[in-house]
């Protein structure tokens, strides 16, 4: 394994933590609507990808970053690795601001549109790789595997069950199947059946949501951050701590309506 694989999995392991064992921390970076577009905390489409919401989720991702990553490095270069891994965090972070714009109590954590950019990036450039899984006794073309995250990604997204992501993971997967084709523009005809197969519904999902965007309606929305009951067992001194901390940082001003209101439920 490539040795900046090493690097990645420490420092996000070590963010990671800190987020597990410190409410402040994870909120101060976590990917939250009501910050990002109210209050310009951009650094959060960025830093919401060093915090995850449990160690399965952690282990998850960073399992199928060693998996991958180091192919993606032989066959893009550490440069093109890079490129590839920040703009699908990018990419699958601003996908999910587009869907959920208007639904301020939005978070989610998390590299995973990271993780999909890398792993379609090898996908398109190797389409008949076999991918095997420990619980599955036998492998497949990962062009099939592309292809069921693809459809699960759409469903997940107009359905919106679970506390999955699947906003991010989609924008991940578009992304690292266009960084490979302005690295290797070959790569695009080589296997052009490929983009055909896993890019025309993933774009023409997105592109239809762009025009169409009542076709997202549903009655609820989920916050796919892993493990929600940890944040209900967050005391409630600890949450005064927490706004008290931000009011001293920021200004009263840089409270949403909502902590706000909890603040003066608190302090009653």
């Amino acid at each position: 394994m490539e040795p900046i694989i090493y690097l990645f999995i420490f420092i996000i392991g070590l963010t990671s933590y800190k987020g597990f064992t410190d409410y402040s921390y994870q909120q101060k970076y976590v990917f939250d609507i009501d910050r990002i577009l109210i209050n310009k905390e951009y650094y959060r489409i960025l830093s919401s990808g060093f915090l995850h919401g449990d160690w399965f989720h952690l282990g998850f991702n960073m399992i199928a970053l060693s998996s991958f990553g180091s192919y993606a490095i032989f066959a893009f270069g550490l440069s093109g690795f890079l490129l590839i891994y920040f703009a699908g965090l990018i990419g699958g972070n601003l996908l999910a601001l587009f869907v959920h714009r208007n639904h301020g109590d939005y978070k989610a954590l998390g590299a995973s549109g990271a993780i999909y950019a890398v792993v379609f990036s090898t996908i398109v450039i190797d389409p008949f790789s076999e991918i095997s899984f420990i619980i599955i006794p036998f492998g497949f073309d990962s062009w099939l595997m592309g292809l069921l995250f693809v459809i699960f990604s759409i469903w997940g997204i107009k359905k919106q069950k679970g506390n999955i992501g699947h906003e991010a993971h989609l924008g991940g997967a578009i992304v690292g199947m266009i960084i490979p084709v302005l690295l290797i523009p070959s790569v695009f005809i080589d296997n052009l059946w490929v983009y055909g197969l896993l890019g025309i519904p993933a774009l023409g999902f997105v592109l239809y949501i762009i025009k169409h965007p009542t076709f997202l309606l549903y009655e609820s929305f989920g916050i796919p951050i892993r493990q929600p009951s940890k944040v209900a067992e967050i005391s409630n001194q600890e949450q005064i701590d927490f706004l008290l901390d931000k009011i001293s940082d920021k200004g009263y001003s840089s409270l949403s309506e909502k902590e706000k209101e909890r603040l003066k439920e608190l302090s009653k």
